[in-house]
């Protein structure tokens, strides 16, 4: 009885460190899409489920230049972004359905300051800080892609 709570015990610990191993470490495994701004290829992770979104780009130390992360949310809304645990100086689009930039927020990395969208979206797109700003690309312009296809 007393080896088989042990092996219980054991066993979850094991389970609840593997956790908090995987919550301290990026996610690089998401599904993927490509979109374009303008004449620019974007390779988006997209995280479109409520952990993924949580998780986001936290941990990543560095990001190829055109990649990014697309969160997905179920509804347009106000949509807030903060950087706690994301060591990337990054920069947030938020984006209406039909993919255009409503505003962009430059977002210093590790602070808790909220960045949101200026009107409800259910798109948000992070890049690289100054990735947008190098190319131009600003809000009212639009990206193109598979998420922003009318149904």
């Amino acid at each position: 009885m007393m080896k088989s709570f042990l092996t219980l015990v054991f066993s979850l610990l094991v389970f609840y460190a593997q956790g908090s191993l995987a919550q301290n470490a990026p996610q690089l495994d998401l599904p993927r899409t490509k979109l374009t701004a303008g004449m620019y290829l974007i390779d988006a992770q997209v995280a479109a489920m409520p952990e993924q979104r949580s998780t986001g780009l936290m941990y990543r130390q560095q990001m190829p230049q055109a990649e990014g992360m697309l969160f997905v949310f179920e509804y347009a809304s106000e949509q807030c972004f903060w950087m706690k645990n994301t060591p990337l100086p990054l920069t947030a689009a938020f984006v209406a359905d039909d993919g255009t930039i409503v505003n962009l927020a430059d977002m210093k990395p590790l602070a808790t300051e909220s960045h949101c969208s200026k009107k409800p979206v259910r798109f948000v797109l992070e890049m690289n800080q100054g990735w947008f700003e190098k190319r131009g690309i600003k809000a009212g312009a639009k990206l193109l892609g598979q998420p922003f296809k009318s149904p």
